[in-house]
């Protein structure tokens, strides 16, 4: 299944945890330290570097370029750590995050109640990942190096839904299936 960005509720309402997908368009990457740092701004100022309404944000802080790449390795960053600010963001419109393990109860609660969904990356996989990276850019936190807010144009980006919109957890249904 193919999804474009802007990532509407209503796409987002038509995905099921389990569902293989290949992401197109505008994908912005930002970790904890982006996070706490947009929320802390957002305050202040009533405006986050990036329009976040209908986005997808991907929980990674990617390698520097080699000389002929657009960027380098981008692999996904452990999910968990950005639990404290998700289910904000979710709230003023966010619609989709990529990363890797579990999420916590109230993420999964901000997702079913404003329509979120959690994409999972494969670990381990930056290097192949980052092929599917057509330009990248840094909107915002430069000062923070790796973990700075980067635009990216991606084109078929691999990636599977782990939690839908309606709560269905990949972690949960596939453990139960094979625990013995």
């Amino acid at each position: 299944m193919n999804v474009s960005v802007p990532f509407t509720i209503e796409q987002a309402k038509q995905l099921k945890a389990g569902d293989v997908v290949s992401i197109d368009g505008v994908i912005y990457t930002a970790r904890d330290a982006a996070h706490k740092r947009m929320l802390e701004e957002y305050d202040k100022t009533k405006k986050f570097p990036f329009d976040i309404q209908n986005q997808i944000v991907y929980y990674a802080g990617p390698a520097p370029a080699k000389p002929s790449q657009v960027i380098g390795s981008v692999g996904p960053t452990t999910s968990y750590r950005m639990d404290t600010y998700s289910p904000e963001l979710l709230k003023f419109g966010l619609r989709g995050m990529i990363g890797k393990g579990m999420r916590d109860k109230n993420v999964i609660e901000a997702m079913k109640q404003y329509g979120g969904v959690y994409f999972g990356a494969t670990g381990g996989a930056g290097a192949l990942l980052a092929n599917h990276v057509l330009k990248s850019d840094i909107v915002a936190y430069e000062d923070l190096g790796a973990e700075a807010i980067r635009k990216l144009v991606v084109k078929d980006f691999p990636v599977i839904v782990i939690i839908d919109s309606y709560g269905n957890n990949l972690y949960e249904t596939e453990y139960l299936k094979y625990k013995r």
